[in-house]
């Protein structure tokens, strides 16, 4: 991404906006990101770079079972291995294992095993024979037992979000959120006595707002939850 971005002591142009929760930053060589302003960041490349990328990120060749090639060009199975061969300086330390942060914190394993088990229920009954959910309840419930010293509820609700989002791109919205279940209080941008502000589970069409006077965006961004605009 770094390289994308900068190429020598030259920054590549960019703009940035905000979509729904996310602060998206589109560079003109074809680099998008997404941040949610949060723990969350998601990176769209141009297709023209399929097959021509590499390093943590995997080589946009589709095939996710190599996304674990190491510097030498060496399929793996450790991240660590892989990881480590993506370093930047050869006198880096290398990263060690992590202790899984549910052992470590033993009290949280049942609140964060409870609470993640919406990824697995009737919820996202609709998103589960497309999506795989296993993967994202297993990460969230890690990152929900690692927020031991506040954020609990950030890191239970991003984790969340994260497998709702992938479930959208693949075609299938999913309204999770309620007033008890990582709420987004759109009221609160609403000038008083009117309501323009609503949220939107699935993201808006890309409308002509005072924020997006071309009424244009790129059609490598996805639909992005967050609050929409209307008149």
């Amino acid at each position: 991404v770094a390289a994308l971005l900068f190429r020598g002591h030259n920054t590549v142009p960019f703009h940035y906006s905000t979509m729904g929760n996310y602060l998206v930053i589109e560079a003109n060589n074809g680099l998008i990101l997404m941040w949610d302003r949060k723990t969350s960041l998601f990176i769209k490349l141009s297709p023209k770079y399929k097959g021509h990328v590499c390093g943590l990120c995997g080589s946009y060749d589709g095939n996710a079972n190599n996304d674990f090639t190491t510097r030498c060009h060496a399929e793996v199975v450790s991240p660590l291995v892989f990881g480590n061969s993506w370093k930047d300086l050869p006198s880096c330390p290398d990263a060690e294992s992590i202790n899984s942060p549910c052992t470590s914190n033993p009290y949280r394993q049942s609140w964060a095993k409870k609470q993640c088990s919406i990824i697995q229920s009737e919820v996202f009954s609709a998103c589960h024979s497309i999506v795989d959910p296993t993967t994202f309840y297993e990460a969230c419930v890690f990152d929900s037992c690692a927020c031991n010293t506040g954020g609990d509820c950030e890191c239970f609700c991003t984790a969340v979000a994260a497998y709702a989002e992938s479930c959208n791109q693949a075609g299938v919205c999913v309204k999770w959120r309620t007033p008890k279940i990582c709420p987004l209080f759109c009221d609160y941008y609403n000038p008083p006595g009117e309501c323009e502000w609503h949220y939107m589970p699935c993201g808006a069409p890309c409308m002509k707002t005072c924020r997006n006077p071309s009424g244009n965006c790129s059609t490598q961004i996805p639909p992005l939850e967050g609050k929409g605009f209307f008149l």
